[in-house]
């Protein structure tokens, strides 16, 4: 399934939406545009923006708002992923070199501090208040979602319910957003905003536990990271918490003592990968990501069919089945 065939309904809007963000990043100051357009080279899957798009689709109808919303929520998305790799220390992103690897630290903080601003500013000039107030909601839950995750990889005691709350907030609450502000953009209906809402809680969750697994399964190559990048960060993930509550007591401080020593988890991360899969991890959330999938389809149902629900049905079936 490739991800170009699934939104032939809103190729023309994705173009214009297209062109209406690379003019929303531009700047009179020189170093700003040079970095702006290093960005925009790096297209990605631009997931958030098809997102409010169909979502508007679906909903009621595209119009200048849902431009507008689909701006604002990928150049906070941009901005977040600026942040994340100085916060990392990541030099690189996707296969390719990171802003503050190119620009160093200072310029990468400000950059996405100058896509955040732009972003708002864009809300604001329009009196788009719903979409801010949607949108800063999103800002409060990723933040915690982080923090609550650099505390927990410390101590090393992530369960399920709290592996759950880290992804709702950090991954799912701005693809949440997408989806609200698409319907919101296209309708006064509460209850369709709702339903959004959920649509788009459930797929983040579907996506994020697909990331997860393709840290254990994937190829480098397609990923365009190294495999078992999380281990070597610390981070447990479904697949690994799942496998730790199935294991014996010797086994289960085996793993820990590897995670705990930065020699060990260099040396040993592929040993990790393997126990995962033979204690059932991958089985498991793959089984998990397909529930969450359910969960956005059925929210989905209740609109009306249109080529552009076909096509969201599709990109929910895309989250959960991707190999990148």
């Amino acid at each position: 399934m490739k991800l170009d065939d699934i939104l032939s309904p809103i190729e023309s809007e994705l173009h214009e939406f297209q062109r209406r963000f690379k003019d929303a990043m531009t700047s009179e100051v020189g170093l700003l545009d040079k970095v702006a357009a290093y960005i925009l080279r790096q297209k990605g899957k631009q997931m958030r923006p098809m997102l409010v798009l169909l979502s508007a689709s679906v909903a009621g109808g595209i119009n200048d708002g849902t431009y507008r919303g689909a701006a604002l929520v990928e150049l906070l998305h941009t901005a977040t992923l600026i942040h994340d790799d100085v916060v990392d220390t990541a030099d690189m992103r996707r296969g390719i070199p990171a802003i503050n690897a190119l620009w160093k630290n200072k310029v990468a903080v400000l950059m996405g501090d100058y896509l955040l601003s732009r972003g708002l500013l864009l809300a604001l000039k329009n009196n788009d208040h719903l979409f801010l107030s949607i949108v800063s909601d999103a800002v409060r839950r990723m933040s915690e979602g982080e923090l609550l995750q650099i505390e927990k990889t410390r101590r090393l005691d992530i369960d399920e319910t709290t592996y759950f709350k880290i992804i709702s907030d950090k991954t799912a609450s701005l693809i949440s957003t997408s989806c609200e502000i698409g319907a919101a953009s296209a309708t006064t209906d509460e209850a369709a905003r709702r339903a959004m809402r959920e649509c788009g809680e459930a797929i983040g969750i579907a996506f994020q536990i697909r990331d997860d697994i393709l840290d254990y399964l994937g190829k480098p190559d397609e990923l365009g990271k190294p495999v078992g990048g999380d281990i070597k960060e610390k981070k447990i993930t479904l697949p690994l918490i799942y496998a730790l509550s199935k294991a014996s007591d010797g086994e289960r401080d085996g793993i820990i003592s590897i995670l705990k020593s930065d020699k060990k988890r260099t040396l040993f991360s592929r040993d990790v990968i393997e126990f995962a899969k033979q204690r059932g991890g991958i089985d498991y959330a793959e089984d998990m990501a397909i529930r969450y999938a359910e969960k956005a389809q059925h929210a989905l149902s209740q609109f009306p069919e249109s080529k552009s629900k076909t096509a969201m049905q599709k990109l929910i079936g895309f989250a959960v089945e991707r190999r990148s």
